[in-house]
């Protein structure tokens, strides 16, 4: 049986909130965005339609258990909730992960991962690039009493028994380390926080692309540079810098570019930036699989990332980058060179992330859905069970 750690990423979005009743309407949730895709161009999959769950709603225990029961049987090891704290006690969609650690249930591993990102009026608007974009939700760092007020606020799921860890130490994912303004200091500030509270420390998780229209390690930049296809360790590097004990590595940038070459990617780039044509940007999920993984992720301290699928054209129209010929067949090729990459790692290192059990409105998803039912899970569970 292989031993292969695999951690799904999972969206905990599909549940009201007063925030987006207010920006999108009443009862929104990117159910509405999901349902309403339609293909854009011929044999193009959309809409996804949810099978086993069906539409489902994150505020039912039931709902929760099921997941992860059948999460569990594919062989993942548990799901990477992604976690909001905007600054000063703001946070987002909180609930699903708030009642898993409230009620003890289900009994299955996670982990959390901080998207330190601000949110804007496109995160689930299916317009186009030219639309105008206003904040709707700020991320701001404020200093240490608020990075204080932040671990406190996390720190009985760090004591749950069913968070992940890595050497003893709870797994803490960072989306945009580039972002914070002192992120050396607050990963040694949450370390000592963390011995101070009876925990043996915290195994930090840089998440980073592997190619980049920005130079490395510029924090907030937006001088544009002609992006490099060779330059993932030192991406990597940048983030270890910082004090991060691994990296978790994204090489979906990179592989669109080499499927299509630099020039032609910044081409289309410019045309949607500065002359505000929607492109729609369509890959073969086989060609993107091949570029996916580089031989910097044999690191043992790199976790990277993989995709079963993506199409966010649910979210972005005609401006949606589309990943073409997804299925469980292409995603078996990946899921076998992500296994080879863990190979020769200590156990506890052997990570591999999904990207995504649940990100429906990016055509990105492990569960069940009406077209292929659950074949990605069983990929996984043949794979796994080797």
């Amino acid at each position: 049986m292989n031993t292969i750690r695999l951690i799904a990423f999972y969206l905990p979005q599909f549940h009201p909130i007063p925030e987006n009743d207010e920006w999108w309407g009443k009862g929104f949730t990117e159910w509405i965005n999901v349902a309403k895709a339609r293909p854009l161009f011929k044999k193009h999959y959309q809409p996804h339609i949810p099978a086993d769950l069906g539409f489902y709603d994150l505020r039912m225990p039931e709902i929760r258990k099921e997941q992860a029961e059948m999460a569990r049987q594919a062989g993942i090891e548990g799901f990477c909730y992604w976690h909001y704290w905007f600054g000063n006690g703001r946070r987002l969609l909180e609930l699903p992960f708030n009642e898993v650690l409230r009620l003890g249930e289900p009994d299955y591993p996670f982990c959390l991962c901080w998207a330190n990102h601000t949110w804007s009026n496109k995160t689930w608007q299916k317009t186009g690039r030219s639309t105008s974009s206003s904040i709707l939700m700020k991320q701001e760092y404020l200093g240490d009493d608020d990075y204080t007020a932040h671990f406190y606020a996390l720190l009985p799921a760090f004591k749950d028994p069913r968070y992940m860890t890595v050497d003893g130490c709870p797994i803490f994912v960072v989306y945009d380390p580039d972002a914070l303004p002192d992120m050396k200091h607050f990963i040694d500030l949450w370390r000592l926080l963390a011995v101070k509270n009876g925990l043996k420390g915290i195994h930090f998780v840089g998440r980073t692309n592997n190619a980049s229209y920005t130079e490395v390690g510029q924090r907030g930049t937006h001088n544009y540079s002609l992006p490099r296809t060779d330059k993932a360790s030192a991406f990597y590097q940048a983030v270890r810098d910082y004090g991060f004990d691994a990296v978790n590595s994204v090489g979906r940038l990179r592989a669109e570019l080499m499927c299509k070459g630099v020039i032609n990617h910044v081409a289309k780039r410019v045309m949607s930036k500065y002359l505000k044509f929607d492109i729609l940007d369509t890959f073969r999920q086989d060609k993107i699989n091949k570029y996916l993984i580089t031989s910097d992720d044999y690191a043992e301290d790199v976790y990277p990332t993989i995709f079963p699928n993506w199409d966010r054209s649910p979210r972005a129209g005609k401006s949606a980058t589309i990943y073409t010929d997804s299925t469980p067949e292409a995603f078996k090729k990946i899921l076998e060179k992500a296994i080879d990459c863990t190979e020769n790692k200590q156990q506890q290192h052997k990570i591999v992330f999904i990207q995504a059990w649940n990100e429906w409105g990016e055509g990105n998803h492990l569960e069940p859905d009406l077209k292929y039912g659950t074949g990605y899970l069983d990929i996984i569970r043949e794979q796994i069970k080797k």
